[in-house]
């Protein structure tokens, strides 16, 4: 989709009520309640953070967004694609302000570039214990990306028909604490295999989008 089209369907969006849990069930995992309840008392301290669904023309004005391979690292989120964003710092004035900075150090969007289209529904994240909102967000010109070494494997480039194509959903398996493996719903977006609370607000935005286009 040319970019133009896009932001002429995205002018839309602050009338489309969020799908909000209807959209994230799809792609839960099954044992995500499991760790919700083990993690009762310490979600009452939980982190905030933010992160972009930053959606961009590139050179030839088709619509894309961008998501980033995290570093392989001793962590829960080794080794695996999520939004670019962070975790809120004291200047940040809010979660908002937090997602554009880190979007800025972690692929290099300046940010005086990015607009805050919409927020989404907020997702919590048991084995970091972080509330994660996600905002959806544009850059009217083709970023020159710019990733962080020390946390950015690979920036990863999605076609705006790609991600939006049914036969991108998937399923993983991953082994439980218990050793016993299961299927995780997930999408495959250029090659990579998208699962948990990332996988849960993409949902979210593809389903607005949908509605929309």
């Amino acid at each position: 989709m040319k970019f133009d089209e896009f932001l002429k369907s995205i002018s839309k969006i602050e009338n489309i009520p969020l799908p909000a849990e209807a959209s994230q069930f799809k792609m839960v995992p099954p044992f995500r309640q499991e760790l919700i309840k083990r993690q009762k008392v310490a979600k009452k301290k939980a982190k905030e953070a933010g992160v972009l669904a930053l959606f961009y023309p590139d050179l030839e004005h088709q619509t894309k967004l961008v998501l980033i391979l995290r570093k392989t690292y001793k962590g829960v989120h080794s080794a695996q694609v999520g939004f670019p964003g962070g975790k809120l710092e004291p200047q940040d004035k809010s979660l908002k302000d937090a997602a554009v900075r880190e979007t800025f150090e972690e692929v290099g969007v300046p940010l005086n570039t990015i607009e805050v289209i919409k927020q989404l529904t907020q997702v919590y994240i048991p084995p970091s214990n972080f509330n994660v909102q996600p905002f959806i967000a544009i850059t009217r010109k083709m970023p020159s990306f710019i990733k962080e070494e020390a946390e950015v494997e690979q920036i990863i480039e999605v076609d705006l028909p790609h991600f939006l194509d049914d036969k991108v959903l998937t399923s993983k398996k991953l082994k439980t604490s218990y050793s016993v493996e299961v299927e995780v719903p997930a999408f495959k977006l250029n090659g990579h295999i998208v699962w948990g609370a990332t996988a849960m607000m993409l949902s979210e935005i593809k389903d607005i989008l949908k509605q929309l286009m």
